[in-house]
This record gives C-alpha cells, sequence and structure tokens, in this order.
C-alpha cells in the first residue's frame, strides 16, 4: 500500500483534496522532501535525504539512511508537540459540539394507569384485604415533568435527569375507602351509605436517572431509555364521593413511605413515548400496610417530552 501511495504523488505538484472528510496533501519542497499527509493524523509519509517517516495514528515507522544499512525505529506519539496539541484541542471541541447536541426525553406531560402488586406479584389481593382491591381502569397517573437536564457521550447517547412532580388516583373497587389507625396500621374505613367513587390519592417528587441512546430512523430517532427514579412524598389525602352527591376529602399521610425509588424504562419515536416505573419500595411503611401486607406500587402509559 506504501508502494502505491508512493509512486502516485512522486514528483507531483503540491495539492489538497478532500474526499469523505479526510484531507490529502501532498508536498514537495525545493530540497526534494516530500510529505503526503491524510487526515489531520490519520495516515502521514514523510521522505528527506535524511529518513523516510510513516505515522499511523499515534505510531510511526522510522527509516534513518546510513552508508552502512538503514536504521529503524519505532515511535508512540505522545501528543506532546504543536500540531498533536492543535489536533487534540479539534478533537475536544468536536466531542463537545456532540455532547452539547444531544437532548433527551424527559420534560412533558406523561398519562397513564398504576396500581399495586402483592409481594409474590400478584394483582389479586388477599382475602383478608380484600378492601384494598382497585378499580384497574379507573386507577390512574399523572406526571408532570418540568425540568430536564442532559449530558450527552455523543450526540445520540448521554444521561438525562429533571425533577417531576407524580401524582397516583388509586380507586377502590368495594363501598370502602381506607383510614389511618391509632397504631399507624392502615385498615378499611367501611360506610353504611353507598358510594359513587372512593379513592386515595399520593403525591410524590421525582427524580430521575436515565441512560438514553437515540437510534436515527428516517431523518427522526427512535429512542430507547432506562434507569432509576427516586421520590420523595409530598402529601396524600382519601377522597368519597357519596351517591346524593356530598364529598368528604381528608388530608394525612397514611403511613405512606416517605422516600421510594425504581426502575423505570421508556421507548418512543421523537416526543412521543410508552413510559413503566416499578417502585422497589414498599407503598406503606414497614409494618404499617394492611395486615402487614406489602404493597408495592407501579404505573405504565404514554408521555410527550417537549425537550426540543
Amino acid at each position: 500500500m506504501l508502494t502505491a501511495i508512493w509512486l502516485q504523488v512522486s514528483g507531483q505538484e503540491t495539492r489538497n483534496e478532500n474526499r469523505d472528510g479526510n484531507q490529502v496533501t501532498v508536498a514537495p519542497d525545493t530540497n526534494e522532501n516530500t510529505k503526503v499527509v491524510i487526515g489531520k493524523d490519520l495516515f502521514s509519509i514523510e521522505d528527506s535525504k535524511e529518513a523516510f517517516k510513516v505515522r499511523a495514528g499515534n505510531r510511526g515507522l522510522t527509516i534513518l539512511e546510513s552508508l552502512e544499512s538503514p536504521k529503524v525505529s519505532f515511535e508512540r506519539f505522545t501528543g506532546n508537540d504543536a500540531s498533536d496539541q492543535e489536533d487534540k484541542k479539534d478533537r475536544e471541541a468536536s466531542r463537545a459540539k456532540f455532547r452539547r447536541g444531544f437532548k433527551g426525553h424527559w420534560s412533558g406531560i406523561e398519562l397513564g394507569f398504576n396500581n399495586y402488586l402483592t409481594a409474590d406479584n400478584g394483582m389479586v389481593m388477599p382475602d383478608e384485604i380484600y378492601y384494598m382491591t382497585l378499580h384497574s381502569g379507573k386507577s390512574n397517573n399523572f406526571n408532570l415533568n418540568i425540568t430536564q437536564q442532559s449530558f450527552g457521550f455523543t450526540k445520540h447517547i448521554g444521561l438525562v435527569t429533571g425533577l417531576g412532580i407524580n401524582w397516583n388516583n388509586y380507586k377502590f373497587d368495594g363501598n370502602n375507602n381506607i383510614r389511618k389507625n391509632t397504631m399507624g396500621i392502615i385498615e378499611i374505613d367501611s360506610l353504611d351509605a353507598h358510594l359513587e367513587k372512593s379513592k386515595f390519592t399520593t403525591v410524590y417528587l421525582t427524580l430521575p436517572l436515565m441512560l438514553e441512546i437515540q437510534i436515527p430512523a428516517d431523518n427522526h430517532h427512535v429512542n430507547l431509555a432506562g434507569g432509576f427514579i427516586g421520590a420523595i412524598k409530598l402529601g396524600s389525602y382519601t377522597k368519597m364521593v357519596f351517591e346524593n352527591g356530598d364529598k368528604v376529602k381528608s388530608h394525612g399521610d397514611l403511613s405512606l413511605n416517605l422516600l421510594r425509588c425504581g426502575p423505570t424504562a421508556r421507548i418512543g419515536y421523537e416526543n412521543f413515548q410508552i413510559y413503566a416505573t416499578y417502585y422497589m419500595t414498599p407503598l406503606f411503611k414497614s409494618e404499617k400496610g394492611p395486615l402487614g401486607y406489602k404493597l408495592y406500587p407501579f404505573e405504565i402509559g404514554f408521555a410527550f417530552t417537549f425537550n426540543d
């Protein structure tokens, strides 16, 4: 390959070409020295009366002319000379540009359904706590993700974090609600009157940390992201609506865990995403859940992001 390149460029005038982004330079001088450069530090050949040098990346080969016999030496370039330092700055600037170009998908609104699982990953409540059974089709969540920060490794890969507010509405399937007794344990709140609606609501401040990969597809992107979401409780309340239209709303912490954390994943196309989150932290404090049972909340739904 070296011989072919050398025969091609020997005796020609200086010229610059740009093919696929790589610059090719051939520069003979008045002392019959010739230098061929492909890219800034991709490949180069330099020939003079004293030596013949070949460099590929940060490694090189030098053949010194000698009356006795040629002397061959191998070199490793550390980037200390001025040209290497300049090339290094250019590469760093290029990488920084790619990092600045990365924008994750978090800020926006999310709408979905939520429920909880027992310790054996079942959605059917044990008979002893039948009153915790939810109406799955009417138990929903709403998330407002208000801030976002993106840290790109490349133009299409990076970390995403931010802040959001998470509302979870758990609507009961039976004619009951829940309350906290004097021991702080959750128990049934049964009523003689018929309830039109009955639910309890939690509000959390969320903080995600996700790795996102954006796959180009017809000038758009398919987004894949996964990581963890931490949350801190802001408040909770119960609400009951009677058949006659009367409403009763009670605020209280309901022995909920102050902090929670769990894995999250999402997939989407441009600014439309499908998300799912499972919290490994039980909904209620240890030994404070209904009859001591541990219930693990999860949610799944659609997201519309405003990252652009």
